[in-house]
């Protein structure tokens, strides 16, 4: 097999020597076939960050994976055999081993893929030099795209031609901007390149589904930091694209008052007002977070009133959201008023106002003296507000 020697270095992290794919990597390498970890699990290790899965490939055909799979009675699971993936369990752990490929046809969508005998050829499908990353079982890193050459600091730089890449899959767009916003240096800003290619094939974007956009998206707002990103995807004319009539303006100064975990739902609410889940196809809970925040942070109630009808981790969110749309800081004390009203409980249920009142008129009481409870901070207790209603 034609490696080109291209390996630059050396990596042993202990992900790479578990028994479960020492295993794997036997029965490949004792049927003659080549094996490797790709992509994600390489570039993080290299970067030394946390890993969320193991993808190998091979240059054994589907068929071959599941006559050596069963010489070596490893359960196989042949989850994607028409695009060459087989997936092999060992001691309960799942892993996608794909044949190497290379494109045929490209749509914007999808690939008709042909099956390659050379590692080479895969690494040209792929997006980003950074994730062209072949890992031997040995440890060597083989680099037929000279990823390691825009790995620190990361330089996010597409494989060969950057329009090329981008009609084979429009959804590397956001790819592009999801992968900055991740391991992109803010020092050395955006590859130029890209950040063209990426304007000059917005259009292309049409092509994708929303569901595809939105899960890009929610990604891009779990990012550390996404408000470069963001702006890039506005200069680029690609936010307009996806969310006509929003601005990252409001997301900056959102992230610069975080301080804790972000939460992805907020900074898309500080993207704009839109129907989340029919734009971007979001699901029914993350749909109905971010429109719940924006309201919460729109609405007139004070951070401990938000703090009991929202919850605390809700509350605080709408409170960093408010001081964002309003260019301002969050007010001193706002955090412990929200962790007040959080822990409050209102003082009536219905059985204290029957049989006097019932129905409608029950539950207008009701809600009217939790308005008045709030409104006095929490203060009355039951008998306080079981005379107030009688004076109403």
């Amino acid at each position: 097999m034609d490696l080109r020697g291209e390996w630059h270095m050396q990596l042993h992290p202990d992900w790479l020597n578990t028994p479960a794919l020492g295993s794997i990597f036997a029965a490949f390498h004792g049927a003659g076939f080549d094996i490797f970890a790709v992509g994600g699990c390489v570039r993080n290790t290299v970067l030394n960050v946390p890993i969320t899965d193991i993808d190998l490939s091979t240059n054994a055909t589907p068929d071959q994976m599941l006559a050596l799979g069963q010489a070596a009675r490893i359960k196989t699971v042949p989850t994607g055999v028409d695009h060459g993936t087989i997936t092999f369990v060992v001691d309960g752990a799942a892993f996608e081993v794909t044949t190497f490929r290379k494109d045929v046809e490209t749509d914007g969508r999808r690939a008709v893929v042909a099956f390659a005998d050379r590692l080479e050829e895969d690494s040209l499908r792929r997006d980003f030099t950074i994730n062209a990353l072949y890992l031997s079982p040995d440890g060597a890193v083989h680099d037929p795209q000279n990823g390691l050459n825009d790995i620190d600091p990361v330089r996010l730089r597409f494989i060969g031609n950057a329009e090329d890449r981008i009609r084979e899959d429009y959804l590397r767009i956001l790819r592009f901007f999801r992968f900055f916003a991740e391991y992109g240096d803010p020092a050395q800003g955006f590859d130029a390149d890209g950040l063209a290619a990426c304007a000059s094939n917005a259009d292309g974007l049409a092509q994708i589904s929303k569901e595809r956009i939105g899960a890009e998206l929610w990604k891009i707002m779990a990012a550390p930091n996404p408000s470069m990103a963001v702006a890039g995807m506005e200069q680029a004319g690609v936010l307009l694209r996806v969310l006509p009539g929003a601005s990252g303006h409001t997301l900056a100064i959102l992230v610069h008052l975080e301080d804790e975990a972000p939460d992805p739902a907020t900074r898309l609410a500080a993207l704009g007002d839109f129907d989340w889940k029919d734009l971007l196809r979001l699901s029914s809970a993350q749909a109905a977070r971010v429109m719940a925040v924006r309201a919460a942070a729109l609405s007139d109630h004070g951070p401990a009133a938000l703090g009991y009808l929202e919850g605390e981790t809700m509350a605080w969110q709408a409170m960093l959201l408010r001081a964002a749309l309003m260019k301002s800081q969050v007010p001193d004390g706002a955090r412990a008023a929200v962790q007040f009203g959080s822990q409050q409980e209102f003082p009536l249920s219905a059985q204290d106002l029957m049989p006097r009142l019932s129905g409608p008129e029950l539950g207008r009481a009701l809600q009217d003296a939790k308005d008045h409870w709030i409104a006095s901070r929490f203060a009355p207790g039951k008998p306080e507000l079981v005379a107030w209603l009688k004076t109403r």
